[in-house]
């Protein structure tokens, strides 16, 4: 039987502003693709990201350039070599896979070569504000074992330093998301490592990250915007200790799972991120965090609201994924 292609785009409203240091958003606008056939439906969403020249409308078009392939029995394959790594691409490759996990009945997991899918526990986010309502906000989930702290302006060190008291136990991890300097990193980085923050994510601008190479920093960094593909591994490897892996970045869960077995070989520790989205996003990611060193898949903890079925969390924790959602 053929299969039959359904585009749309959705919104979903945020719980409450979600600020980094680029900007603010109180949605998630996302890209659902649905790949039906032989009476089963595959599913992948995914989020167009305006810091990687993305919109809503460049990535639908760009899937509706592949309907004919699509219709026509695409491979994912093959879909790597017709589309480049980006949102478009993750929600096609992503509905591939969860449409012949139900038209095989061999889940996901299994087919990408997990032993298993077992529980996760996620970072949390706290948005870039003031140092005292990000301890106020961290002192309402100081219980969570995980704490991810959007940093990048002129407050950052105390910042740091009103979540810690907030948050005592829990583990940080500090995204700059290319918001500091060089010198603000050298500045800030010894504190931060006193405080025992765990890592630093992205604090340079990517394309001015060569600074990194021969600096030692007293805490991890990790590569975000920097990391994209396997193409970005080698460089990353001389100026990153660790890689946040994204579905969306990556153009889909079948180059995200060489990127991190490449990351892995360079010695790189491993972060299975996310955008801000629903469950039917973190579904496949969560084939992703099976083993990574830090789990940040908190977007439909974001949310006002999430579809359903969704992931179950349990506090941090997160449930394997349901069939009836993905996979």
């Amino acid at each position: 039987m053929t299969a039959s292609l359904t585009v749309r785009d959705e919104h979903w409203p945020l719980a409450s502003a979600f600020v980094i240091a680029r900007g603010a958003k109180t949605e998630a606008h996302v890209l659902v693709v649905e790949i039906s056939q032989d009476g089963a439906i595959g599913r992948g969403e995914a989020v167009p990201y305006g810091r990687y020249g993305q919109t809503m409308d460049g990535e639908v078009a760009r899937v509706e350039a592949l309907r004919g392939a699509i219709e026509g029995g695409l491979s994912r394959e093959a879909l790597q070599d017709l589309a480049p790594a980006g949102a478009a691409r993750n929600a096609v490759d992503c509905a591939l896979w969860d449409l012949e996990a139900k038209l095989s009945g061999v889940p996901a997991w299994k087919r990408a070569g997990r032993p298993r899918l077992d529980p996760v526990k996620t970072c949390y986010t706290i948005s870039l504000d003031t140092p005292e309502a990000m301890a106020q906000a961290a002192r309402m989930a100081a219980r969570r074992p995980f704490l991810k702290l959007k940093i990048g302006g002129a407050d950052d060190l105390d910042r740091v330093i009103a979540v810690r008291a907030a948050a005592p136990k829990a583990r940080l991890v500090v995204d700059g998301n290319e918001g500091l300097a060089f010198e603000d990193l050298k500045r800030l980085a010894g504190d931060f490592a006193r405080l025992d923050v765990k890592m630093i994510e992205q604090p340079l601008k990517a394309e001015e990250d060569g600074a990194l190479e021969g600096y030692e920093s007293p805490v991890v960094l990790c590569a975000d915007e920097s990391l994209h593909t396997r193409a970005d591994l080698a460089v990353c490897a001389r100026r990153y200790g660790a890689v946040n892996v994204k579905l969306d970045k990556a153009g889909g869960l079948t180059e995200a799972l060489m990127v991190v077995a490449q990351a892995r070989a360079l010695g790189l520790q491993v972060m299975a991120g996310c955008m801000v989205a629903t469950s039917l996003s973190m579904a496949p990611a969560m084939i992703i965090a099976q083993g990574a060193d830090v789990v940040d898949l908190d977007g439909p903890l974001l949310l006002a609201r999430d579809r359903k079925p969704g992931l179950v969390f349990d506090g941090a924790l997160i449930h394997p994924t349901p069939v009836e959602l993905w996979g």
